[in-house]
Order: structure tokens, then sequence, then C-alpha cells
């Protein structure tokens, strides 16, 4: 029996999430490609924006207080158990919004202004707000805040403020080719694929290279926590959203997390163990994620199906 488009398209996450962690000694060769495809999916996405769709508003400003509350509470509650857990959620909880979220965004139908807009100022947030939370709880003090506030920009607004101004540029001096761009969104779904391919890959390879016999235990509360976390964000921000009329966007952009950053700046600053939590949580967010695209996918399959009949 032969696959229709949107049935490949509803299998291929499940399958690259698949070839990824099985395929994972070999992702570490590609693993350089994933910060083009971001660079790449948010371009074209970007695309359909306009300036004066950035406009932080009561949206915005309610997802970062929730999302700060959320990550104080998890740290003070578990703290007092245990030490490592309560910094590897933190992390999870504490850490800016993904720079893919817009794009993951558009493709289940949300808001992609909201979504970038929080990412910018959560980014901006945590730059200003990191270096001083993990001065304090952090095992090292040396670094000082305009080195960390250095090295956590350098880390993150090239990957968000390039291809934004890229997009703005065409828009305004190239509109042709800003207007053809703007018509290749499915294109981000496939580079959505690969990149979910390769991080899977890295997750699983992290996992393997640091666990050890003795801190097997650690290691499945660190995963644990770490899918709690996710749970709790998507499952608030869709609440969040909901009020607002941005469910979606809410969802994504409390629940879908800078990773990358996060296990960089637990290994820089705190526990080394703590940063399987967030390589835990890539996992988890990409599974969630894969699955409400699956759903989106079928609910568009079936909805075109009966305008067909119609």
């Amino acid at each position: 029996m032969s696959l229709d488009k949107s049935t490949l398209k509803t299998l291929m996450l499940p399958i690259a999430m698949i070839g990824g962690a099985v395929f994972y000694p070999w992702m570490g060769y590609v693993t350089f490609l994933s910060p083009y495809l971001i660079f790449v999916m948010l371009f074209i996405t970007y695309c359909k924006l306009k300036i004066s769709d950035f406009k932080p508003d009561k949206f915005e400003i309610t997802l970062l207080a929730v999302q700060l509350l959320l990550a104080a509470a998890a740290y003070g509650i578990i703290f007092f158990w245990n030490r490592t857990l309560a910094e590897g959620v933190f992390i999870c909880f504490f850490i800016p919004t993904a720079t893919a979220a817009p794009v993951i965004t558009s493709m289940l139908g949300g808001s992609i202004s909201k979504v970038a807009t929080y990412s910018l100022l959560c980014n901006a947030v945590v730059a200003i707000a990191g270096p001083l939370i993990f001065a304090a709880i952090g095992d090292h003090p040396e670094i000082t805040f305009l080195q960390s506030f250095k090295l956590i920009l350098m880390q993150v607004f090239p990957l968000i403020l390039a291809p934004l101004a890229l997009a703005l540029i065409l828009r305004y001096l190239f509109p042709r080719i800003h207007s053809k761009i703007v018509g290749m969104q499915q294109l981000s779904f496939y580079l959505w694929a690969i990149s979910l391919c390769i991080v899977v890959g890295s997750c699983v390879s992290f996992a393997i290279q640091r666990w050890e016999p003795s801190l097997t235990f650690t290691m499945i509360l660190l995963a644990i926590g770490a899918l709690i976390a996710c749970l709790i964000q998507f499952k608030i921000g869709r609440i969040i959203g909901g009020h607002f009329g941005n469910k979606v966007s809410g969802g994504q952009g409390l629940g879908q997390k800078n990773t990358v950053l996060a296990v960089w700046l637990a290994l820089a600053y705190l526990n080394p163990i703590s940063s399987l939590a967030p390589a835990a949580y890539i996992a988890w967010q990409n599974i969630i994620n894969s699955w409400q695209l699956m759903r989106h996918q079928q609910r568009l399959h079936h909805s075109a199906a009966r305008n067909r009949k119609s």
C-alpha cells in the first residue's frame, strides 16, 4: 500500500528520533550542522514577520514571571533533599526558550510573533539574571558577571538576531525573493526532522559517555525530574496561552527550551552531573513536539479529507 504525503510527514518525526538513537555513534560527525539548520529554519519562519509584530504584552510578561517562579520553587523544594537534582531541575525551568520554538509554533498553527517576542525577552532576562543567580548557587564563583553575560550573549543572540535581521532586510529591500521564501514554509518541517535526528543522537551519546554505575540512580532521578519539569511547563504554558488566546504559543514558549545552552550552563556553573537533566529534557521535549506535530498533521489530513467529500 502506497503512503501519501501526509502519512509520510506523520511518520517522519518518529523515524528521525529512532534513527538518531540507533545511529548515535555517528551523530558526532554531523552535530556541527545543528546551528546552521536552526538558522535556516528560523530565517524561513521569520520571513513571515514584520517589525510591528514584536510587541511584548501581558502574555509574555506572565509567561516570564511563571517561568522564574517555577525555577525558584523547584530549586527551593528539592535542594534540601538532593542538591544535584535541585540544580538539574532548576536549569530545566530557568533556561530560556529554544531558538527553534517559533519554527515548531508555526508548524502547529500558533502565533510566531508571540513566541519570537517571548524568546527575545526571555533570553535577554536570562543573560542578565543568569550570571547573578549562578554566582549564588553555582560551584564556580571565580567566573565574573561580565564574563558570564558575554558568554551567554555569544551563545544565544547571534542565532536569534541574525536570521531575523536577514529576513527583515529581504522583506524591505528584496520583496520578490522574500515572497518566494515565505512560500517555502514546508521546508522547515523536513529540516526539523534532520535536526531532530542529530539532537536525539547527540543526547543518547552524551548520556552514555557520562554514565557510571555509581551514578545510575542519580541519572534516573535527573531524567525523571526533567520529564516532570517538561510536562509541567508545556501544560502550564498552554493554560496561560489559552487565557490569552494563544494556547500553542504559550505551550511552546514555556515548554520548549534552549537545551544546548542549558547543558553548557550546567557544566560551566553547577555540578557537571546536573547537566544530564537538560540532556534528558532534549529527548522529552522533542517527543512531545513530535507527538504534537503528528496529531496536527493528522487533523489537517482529516480536515482535508472532509472538505473533499463535502
